[in-house]
């Protein structure tokens, strides 16, 4: 007789709650060994020492240092299933993203739908768990995608802790610009006539762009920082440098409002006499590109983490929430994607101490374990639905052509 999906979504659930005490550890692992893009040296090694101990086929340093493949399947037959972890963490502020929830929910939904795997009497697909590295601005999916980790994969997830809970995260294009201005130094108080102020260039080009707000069109976002202002105050400063991030909700707006900084940039070198360098420090050639969220991979989700006890905003709210970027977007317009917030019980925002503490928290773990779940109930769905799974893939070409 044949095992039913919702069979093997229970087996899922209740592997997952087995192994909790394992998943925490995993958490902490992460947690307690912060590490920076492309040095995820530990979380590398835990993470391919868990997935091989527990039956997962690892392949290490998978076209990058720091990434890894690990395969369960019954034969190389059937649909593949991605699961996505991440792991790195922020410079000062440790894992204020909540990579260490993102690295454990991903595990969490492994366990779960290898559990659903070797229960069904049947073959009914395969399962791959990427590790992606250097997600906070390093694109490693973006890299991952250029080295053909994705060329056969038939659809992608992943989750992401938030202050709320949300499937169709606003998640949009992001560039970086580095400008570097050059001057000529000289004694501040004696010879200033003799100098050229290459700070002077990095304020007018950080008010230029600040004034240039109210003109952007909305769902436009740019920032930025001085990161090089010169040295001492009685030198003129000959070097000065701008690191901006800019973003729109779409691609075909990159290029506009890309065009409207750089002017910016360009005019502060012209009124301060300074020449001016601007590099767009793309990955592989590539943006962060907006997340396309599958409509149909969407509702499961919804319909298995109500089972569970979280009941989604509607998609209008959704939609109102705070705006960010990730290369998990890029995955989303080669395959089938999602990619939900789960909320933590935080008012901080990601990117802060106090997210860093929020994502410490037990709580944080139980909410993590049920996103884990719904992940791993939501591949299930699919998995053992061929005609759902020809509908996604049918959605995902209309998104992705318009």
């Amino acid at each position: 007789m044949a095992i039913s999906a919702e069979q093997l979504k229970t087996i899922a659930t209740e592997s997952i709650d087995k192994q909790e005490s394992d998943l925490l550890s995993v958490n902490r692992q992460i947690l307690n060994h912060p590490e920076l893009k492309d040095e995820e040296f530990k979380a590398h090694q835990f993470l391919t020492d868990f997935f091989e101990n527990a039956g997962f086929n690892v392949d290490r340093s998978f076209t990058l240092p720091t990434a890894f493949r690990a395969v369960y399947s019954k034969s190389n037959q059937g649909p593949k299933v991605c699961v996505i972890c991440e792991y790195d963490a922020l410079p000062g502020i440790g894992h204020a993203c909540g990579h260490n929830l993102i690295a454990e929910a991903g595990v969490a939904a492994a366990l779960g739908i290898k559990a659903a795997m070797e229960a069904a009497n049947q073959n009914i697909g395969q399962l791959i768990v990427y590790g992606t590295p250097a997600e906070e601005g390093g694109g490693g999916k973006i890299k991952m995608i250029h080295n053909g980790c994705f060329h056969d994969i038939d659809f992608a997830m992943m989750v992401h802790p938030f202050p709320f809970d949300a499937t169709y995260g606003n998640l949009i294009c992001m560039q970086r610009i580095i400008v570097t201005y050059q001057g000529k130094s000289s004694h501040a108080a004696a010879f200033p006539w003799e100098g050229v102020n290459a700070l002077d260039a990095a304020v007018h080009a950080y008010s230029s762009l600040s004034l240039m707000r109210q003109q952007m069109k909305s769902g436009w976002k740019i920032h930025g920082i001085i990161v090089d202002g010169g040295t001492m105050p009685n030198i003129i400063p000959a070097t000065s440098k701008l690191d901006y991030f800019i973003r729109t909700p779409l691609l075909r707006d990159m290029q506009e409002l890309q065009e409207k900084c750089e002017g910016c940039f360009r005019g502060a070198a012209e009124a301060t006499g300074c020449t001016v360098d601007i590099v767009y420090d793309r990955i592989e050639g590539d943006y962060y590109e907006n997340v396309i969220t599958n409509p149909d991979m969407a509702d499961l989700y919804e319909k298995n983490v109500a089972t569970l006890g979280v009941v989604m905003p509607s998609r209008a709210e959704q939609l109102t929430f705070p705006i960010g970027s990730t290369d998990m977007g890029n995955v989303s317009h080669v395959v089938p994607t999602i990619h939900p917030m789960f909320a933590i019980d935080t008012a901080a925002a990601n990117h802060t101490p106090e997210f860093t503490r929020a994502s410490s928290t037990l709580h944080a773990h139980r909410q993590t374990i049920i996103a884990g779940k719904s992940m791993a109930m939501t591949a299930i769905d699919i998995l053992m639905d061929p005609k759902k799974l020809e509908s996604i893939k049918s959605k995902f070409k209309d998104q992705v052509s318009s």
